[in-house]
């Protein structure tokens, strides 16, 4: 199939924009697209090699909320592919970035579906460079006090991964350290997951979670176990008001005996004795949101 993507457009929809804001819609680089072949397509064409993005340095926004949040964020991006109706309530958005002079490719829903696999209910995807992320001594520096850390170990899922930045950034966590046996924040199911919140919540991605919880206790900052053990304490009765981190293992086989060492105590969610656990994600809020309770 040859590529095809045509020439830049204005539509009947752009004109009314132009004339409401008084602005030239031309100079938003739209291009219709009726295959999906074209060289400039290619990141979309591979949402499913989530390595070869994290190689290649970029992620993918893929749906109409997280691409808003997204447009709204300083991430550099890359480009956009939307279906007509998209295109217009993300015109504002567009807009408002038009310095930038990002490529946007209109496409009908069936030609997007193609590529994703699945019926899409909001016909929007961007692709977008991950910037550089900032290191712990940096974020250790310029976090207000008092420091609500969360810390995840071995979470392979992007979906509880990005539910879990979703919660960190519902319950103004200073910022979330990633392990290095966790998936990326930014493969896109994570993304997803995050509703978009990764592009504003700080992450930290460290080679060794161990020594960095260690590092944390050197400085002053409580690191607290959530693990479920008849020695561990009710969550109720620890104390979450002062500088903390909170670290969170994989539902199953929770944290390592390495992780368990370096934190200062054990802490646990009060359950039903036939219960043993909760998913990740759903722990983190629990845990993030008595934290923010205890500080008022």
């Amino acid at each position: 199939m040859q590529a095809n993507v045509a020439g830049s457009f204005t539509s009947a929809l752009f004109i009314a924009t132009a004339t409401r804001f008084n602005f030239v819609v031309a100079t938003l680089h739209i291009q219709t697209v009726q295959s999906l072949d074209a060289p400039e397509l290619a990141l979309y064409r591979t949402l499913k090699r989530v390595e070869e993005h994290e190689r290649a340095g970029v992620l993918v926004a893929a749906n109409f909320k997280t691409v808003k949040r997204l447009l709204a964020s300083r991430y550099p991006v890359v480009s956009i592919l939307v279906t007509p109706a998209w295109l217009e309530k993300l015109e504002p958005q567009l807009r408002a970035r038009m310095e930038m002079e990002i490529p946007v490719y209109v496409a009908e829903a069936k030609l997007l579906e193609s590529i994703t696999g699945y019926v899409m209910h909001q016909g929007a995807l961007a692709v977008a460079k991950i910037p550089p992320l900032p290191d712990l001594e940096t974020l250790l520096k310029h976090s207000a006090r008092p420091l609500l850390l969360a810390a995840v170990e071995g979470i392979a899922s992007a979906e509880n991964l990005g539910a879990v930045v979703r919660n960190c950034a519902a319950f103004g966590a200073s910022f979330l350290i990633v392990g290095e046996t966790c998936g990326s924040p930014f493969q896109r199911r994570a993304v997803a997951g995050s509703m978009g919140t990764i592009f504003e919540q700080p992450v930290v991605r460290v080679e060794n979670l161990v020594e960095t919880l260690n590092t944390l206790c050197r400085r002053g900052v409580r690191c607290l176990a959530a693990h479920p053990r008849a020695d561990a304490k009710k969550l109720k009765h620890a104390d979450l008001r002062g500088d903390c981190c909170l670290v969170f293992g994989a539902e199953g086989p929770g944290l390592t005996e390495a992780a368990l060492a370096a934190c200062d105590d054990m802490v646990e969610i009060p359950m039903p004795s036939h219960m043993n656990s909760l998913n990740v994600a759903v722990a983190t809020g629990v845990f993030l949101y008595e934290a923010t309770r205890q500080r008022g």
